[in-house]
């Protein structure tokens, strides 16, 4: 027969509440981090909005790359064929609504190697997937490296995407 001091179960009482407070502190922090959410800001509402009006096929692709943006960076990388197979059109009509995007801001578009595979960015001030205070790690707020005849172009997009009409006011680093 077993005979449990008090100090015993006083110790084992404390270890459970100890694991309690841990494991509740642990399921705080989950709900915290918003898993599994993409946050829509009222300037990315407006751009689906603008999109189904004007290109309902750019919302569709532009809503697929907002649901599987990478946390932290908001970004994708994504071949143009999966892309069409996600979307049920073919590629050609891939390439040309990803630009369209590219164009109208709405993504900043950056070409991965000689294959049809694409880094698209979004705005963090429109969609993003983490804390606020990762936004400064977005994919277009880092340093883009690329060729130097791509680099300028790639440089000129992130300004509008950013700043806007204003960008033209804004010197090259």
């Amino acid at each position: 027969m077993d005979i449990v001091s008090e100090q015993d179960r006083e110790r084992r009482r404390r270890e459970l509440d100890s694991q309690d407070r841990d494991h509740a502190e642990g399921e705080r922090e989950k709900r915290r981090q918003n898993r599994g959410f993409v946050q829509v800001y009222p300037k990315g509402f407006d751009r689906v909005r603008a999109l189904m009006d004007s290109y309902p096929l750019a919302a569709k692709v532009y809503l697929f790359l907002a649901e599987h943006i990478e946390e932290g960076t908001g970004s994708v990388v994504v071949s143009q064929q999966l892309l069409a197979e996600e979307m049920g059109v073919t590629t050609r009509s891939i390439r040309t609504v990803t630009s369209y995007l590219d164009k109208v801001g709405a993504v900043v578009r950056i070409k991965l190697g000689g294959a049809a595979i694409y880094a698209y960015c979004l705005d963090p001030n429109e969609i993003w997937k983490s804390f606020d205070g990762h936004k400064r790690y977005a994919a277009f707020r880092t340093r883009t490296l690329a060729r130097k005849q791509d680099n300028a172009d790639i440089r000129r997009k992130l300004k509008l995407m950013l700043h806007g009409n204003d960008a033209a006011d804004i010197p090259d680093d």
